[in-house]
């Protein structure tokens, strides 16, 4: 079974590419604010939420996303330590919906802390819905998500055969598939997590 969200790119990126941007904090830090801004963006286009983004969402462009930035970046602005929490991500996103006008999405934190059966499903549910799915990985006893420690990504399909539940990534401005249970089990008591959205 598969089922993939419908994706947008920017200047033939997936999503947007943090290193793109000119600013120092951003460029090194801003993968939370980059996740919310691309989740804006989905849920704009594919569910009509247009007041979550303030410009053409149907005719994208760089400098309409780096614009777009500068507005999320006050509410999930990169720090030493890192949007390192579900909470500190949710509160964030909170406040810019709420001066967006949007009040009809709500968040909800799931830790990997708990069994994979349950992560797995409510990855699935979520898709399934058609809804991205906001992704917090710190540390990882795993070479392969290098790239992604102490990161903020978002889901955007999974296929599953058998016992072997892919999922696809986006970040970096391009898409990736993993397996989640090597995502889920980090090896580490530090436990990322994700963001279950919710439409109501």
């Amino acid at each position: 079974m598969t089922n993939e969200l419908r994706l947008f790119k920017i200047d033939n990126m997936i999503g947007w590419d943090q290193e793109q941007f000119s600013d120092w904090w951003m460029n090194k830090g801003g993968c939370g604010a980059v996740t919310a801004c691309d989740c804006c963006i989905y849920l704009a286009r594919e569910f009509g939420m247009t007041e979550l983004y303030p410009f053409d969402c149907e005719s994208l462009t760089r400098e309409d996303y780096i614009s777009f930035s500068k507005i999320m970046k006050p509410y999930l602005s990169p720090r030493i330590s890192g949007i390192n929490t579900l909470e500190i991500f949710i509160d964030g996103f909170n406040e810019y919906l709420n001066g967006a006008g949007c009040a009809n999405l709500e968040m909800t934190a799931l830790y990997s802390s708990c069994e994979y059966e349950a992560y797995k499903n409510a990855v699935k549910t979520q898709l399934d819905k058609r809804l991205p799915v906001p992704y917090l990985n710190l540390k990882h006893k795993n070479p392969i998500f290098d790239d992604f420690v102490w990161h903020w990504f978002w889901l955007a399909g999974y296929t599953e055969v058998e016992d072997i539940f892919m999922v696809k990534i986006i970040s970096y401005g391009e898409y990736k598939w993993f397996d989640l249970r090597e995502l889920w089990d980090s090896g580490y008591s530090a436990k990322g997590g994700i963001v279950l959205l919710d439409i109501v």
